[in-house]
């Protein structure tokens, strides 16, 4: 059935009705979730801001620690400079301590064999020291009579004056002589106890700086144990490559062989400046800090200092007792005496090593190696880099067995020191100072 126009508005307004009821109805739960999140929002607004607020106190502290530890790093690098400077200073002073007792010890023994000497004069004119004695003392209590006396007398005084005059010349030349040799003994007998003063004063000096250099060498050693694991391996693969070698250039193959890539990496680059840098002043060598030669090995003829004191008994090229010619330098030192390297160098063996007793191996760069033998011990290890004058062990109290025996008694300690190149050894003597003053130290 067709609707009728006049129900038609009527319908149109039902439908408008129906339409904003329908409009106002969707509305509705909008405005409601609208009005509901709004404390939400602002919730999760603050604790966003809260949230950033946290992250910019942490990236605070986390600033100012970084900054503390690089100051902590700092400390402990200025720390190392000084641990080492104070190290090779006090080495310094021990081996100048140990050099002054040697010159004291050698003119003690100069002064007693003078004093055997006037002992021994003495000795063999006792006879006559006693005949000029007794007649000095003769003459003392009778001198002989005046001149102005009577004839008797007076022929008396002229026999008696004959007689002087040939005796008291050789009488006084005896006197003379006796005179002089006393007041040498007097002389000598002074100036030993002097020196013996001096010397006990010196020995007190030298134990006060070697107990010294032991707290810091301890020092030193107590900061490397915190790697010791590592340090028991390569001990024990140094060890190991030492039983497999068959002579020394075969152990420093195996051990620069045994080095990682990592390491040779840096040891290279580490030459590699030190040659680039090699022509410079030799104030780098001065930095008790450095981590690498400043130097190139072979740029530092004629200033490096002997390892020890003592005086050179064989030296290279010189025939050694088995028919064959010396390889290195074999210095005699005093028991005890304070060994220190003479170059930079990484430490790539420190052990036993067959009949070369306590063995230490530098890598001084370059394919320069300084092997170091006859201490009693050895106080640096594997991996460390040691600088030029840097305690690295102490001799022991005599020789080896073999050579305290064909002496007849206790031999002084000796270093063997032996440069090589490339394996093979080479003449050390273009290296070492040519006097005291051009010694570098480190």
């Amino acid at each position: 059935m067709t609707p009728s126009p006049s129900s038609r508005p009527a319908r149109a307004a039902l439908s408008l009705a129906l339409a904003f009821a329908c409009a106002t109805a969707s509305a509705g739960p909008v405005v409601a979730q609208d009005r509901t999140r709004g404390p939400a929002a602002l919730d999760t607004i603050r604790q966003r801001d809260k949230e950033l607020e946290t992250i910019r106190a942490e990236q605070k502290r986390a600033a100012d620690t970084e900054k503390q530890l690089r100051a902590e790093i700092d400390r402990l690098g200025e720390d190392r400079r000084k641990l080492n400077q104070t190290m090779i200073d006090t080495a310094g002073r021990v081996r100048s301590a140990e050099q002054a007792i040697a010159a004291i010890e050698a003119r003690l023994d100069l002064l007693e064999s003078t004093e055997h000497g006037i002992n021994g004069s003495l000795e063999s004119r006792r006879a006559t020291i006693a005949q000029v004695l007794a007649a000095l003392q003769r003459l003392g209590r009778r001198p002989p009579p005046a001149f102005l006396v009577s004839a008797e007398d007076a022929l008396k005084s002229v026999r008696t004056a004959i007689l002087l005059g040939a005796v008291l010349p050789e009488l006084k030349s005896e006197a003379e002589a006796l005179a002089t040799d006393l007041a040498d003994l007097v002389r000598v007998r002074r100036d030993s106890a002097a020196e013996r003063a001096k010397r006990a004063n010196d020995l007190a000096v030298l134990a006060e700086e070697r107990t010294r250099l032991g707290l810091l060498i301890e020092e030193r050693q107590k900061r490397l144990g915190e790697v010791e694991k590592e340090l028991d391996t390569a001990r024990r693969r140094a060890l190991q490559l030492a039983l497999q070698a068959d002579n020394l250039k075969d152990l420093i193959a195996r051990l620069e062989h045994n080095l990682d890539a990592a390491a040779r990496a840096a040891r290279a680059q580490a030459e590699h400046q030190a040659a680039v840098g090699s022509r410079a002043d030799l104030a780098a060598l001065k930095d008790p800090g450095r981590l690498a030669p400043a130097v190139a090995f072979a740029a530092a003829k004629g200033t490096l200092p002997l390892p020890v004191n003592g005086m050179r008994l064989r030296e290279f090229g010189a025939a050694d007792m088995h028919g064959g010619t010396e390889k290195g330098l074999s210095i005699t030192a005093r028991a005890g005496a304070q060994v220190t390297a003479p170059c930079d160098g990484w430490v790539v063996y420190a052990a036993p090593y067959r009949s070369y007793g306590q063995l230490l191996i530098l890598n001084a760069g370059g394919g320069y190696h300084v092997l170091l033998a006859g201490m009693e011990r050895i106080t640096v290890d594997l991996g460390q880099f040691v600088l030029t004058g840097e305690p690295v062990g102490t001799m022991g109290s005599s020789g080896p067995a073999m050579a305290s025996a064909a002496a007849g008694g206790p031999s002084p300690p000796v270093l063997y020191v032996e440069f090589r190149k490339d394996g093979l050894p080479v003449d050390p003597s273009p290296w070492w100072a040519t006097n005291e003053s051009e010694k570098v130290r480190g």
